[in-house]
């Protein structure tokens, strides 16, 4: 039995914009979501899985190590890009990862032209990066759930205080 490696998911802008090609030759609807995802939570798992649900294929923009610095601060990322990026890609619902380093995903976005772009709900509609553009080309754009207090901030700053971050009670999703 092959065993897929999470590094071989993690590709240059270039070769996802060949994957994605390929999927929709298959007619597979594609969908894009970005984030830094520094400390990888069940918000992120849930939000990825929701995403993913919308399409054939998610592909993750990641954003690099100098892209987090100047959004989050001196103190961030936590866990280098490299790593992130694998750690998401060894997630059954992300087929790609992609990083980027500008200060938006928007180029990424232009570039690989997804089906749906999806965010997270604490994003207004219309301050997604990327909405204008994929709404002009047919895509659709979806704000996807958030679980409540789980932050990727808030659990650094509980660790940094020696406080365990709190468990989240599982939802039974609606059908």
């Amino acid at each position: 039995m092959k065993v897929a490696r999470a590094r071989t998911k993690v590709l240059t802008r270039a070769a996802a914009v060949r994957a994605l090609r390929a999927a929709r030759r298959r007619g597979e609807r594609v969908v894009f979501t970005n984030g830094c995802f520094d400390l990888l939570h069940v918000g992120h798992v849930r939000s990825l899985e929701q995403a993913r649900a919308q399409g054939d294929r998610l592909i993750v923009a990641l954003n690099t190590d100098a892209s987090v610095r100047r959004i989050k601060g001196p103190g961030r990322p936590i866990v280098p890009a490299r790593q992130r990026a694998e750690v998401l890609a060894a997630l059954a619902c992300v087929d790609f990862v992609v990083l980027f380093a500008e200060a938006t995903p928007l180029s990424t976005i232009e570039a690989l032209r997804p089906d749906v772009l999806a965010k997270g709900g604490d994003w207004a509609l219309d301050a997604i990066v990327g909405r204008t553009e994929v709404e002009s080309w047919g895509g659709r754009v979806l704000r996807l759930r958030e679980v409540p207090g789980v932050r990727t901030t808030r659990i650094a700053e509980k660790l940094a205080r020696g406080r365990r971050p709190r468990a989240v009670r599982h939802r039974r999703e609606k059908p």
